[in-house]
């Protein structure tokens, strides 16, 4: 209720802002406005700040109001930066850094390895379609695509260690070979298998990386669902 009601309420600030011939941006009780030069900003922000507390009888939260410059701010998630064509969107570090915090709750070595490989699957894909499908307007490919590799590396670890033996490891790895063609050899495959690096570096090497591909985790198993490839799921909304 609380977004429909400041929408109504500052209607009124939409017109006066209109009125000065300002450029802005508002969704709900956030605002954007958009001025040439750091002076104009600081008086600006003076004026509005003065008008809403006599006109609407509101208090401006002073901590959150304050001059900055396009590629600096933060509205509704997104930052600003500008190319050849003009000032584009594109989710903020915080937005970001919020996303990896999300998964990493999700992958948490025990309760992943604990628990059917469905469910993490399903819990994955809900947040990061979810997260895309709302910054999907801005630019984020290499991001997304950086992102995506750092995910996979973290799934396969849940994966081989959900294996656990390495005779386990070393005859899915081995039919995995098989079926997808990725031709290594069986004693690299076993190599890998009785490797005695630790779990995260084990599932660095090219042998797991290519046998469980995004191609392989995008497959869908029965009850499990195949794992969304970050990257290709925003290119085909995009």
């Amino acid at each position: 209720l609380s977004p429909l009601l400041a929408n109504i309420y500052l209607d009124k600030l939409d017109k006066e802002l209109a009125a000065r011939g300002l450029h802005f941006v508002r969704y709900a009780d956030d605002t954007d406005i958009f001025v040439k030069s750091e002076r104009a900003a600081n008086r600006v922000m003076k004026s509005i700040t003065s008008w809403i507390e006599r006109k609407l009888f509101l208090r401006v939260n002073v901590t959150k109001t304050k001059v900055v410059r396009p590629t600096q701010s933060q509205f509704l998630g997104f930052t600003f930066w500008k190319n050849q064509k003009g000032w584009q969107c594109k989710p903020s570090k915080v937005s970001k850094t919020k996303l990896y915090d999300k998964t990493k709750a999700i992958l948490k070595r025990k309760q992943a390895v604990s628990r059917p490989l469905a469910v993490t699957f399903t819990k994955l894909n809900q947040t990061i379609r979810g997260w895309i499908n709302y910054y999907r307007i801005g630019r984020m490919k290499t991001y997304l695509a950086k992102f995506g590799q750092w995910l996979r590396h973290k799934v396969r670890v849940i994966i081989i260690k959900q294996w656990k033996l390495p005779q386990r490891i070393y005859t899915n790895l081995q039919q995995l070979n098989r079926l997808f063609k990725c031709h290594f050899t069986k004693e690299n495959i076993y190599k890998v298998a009785n490797s005695r690096l630790g779990w995260y570096r084990k599932c660095g090497m090219d042998v797991v990386n290519f046998t469980l591909s995004p191609k392989v985790l995008a497959i869908k198993k029965k009850d499990r669902p195949g794992l969304v490839n970050p990257l290709t799921y925003y290119l085909n909304q995009a």
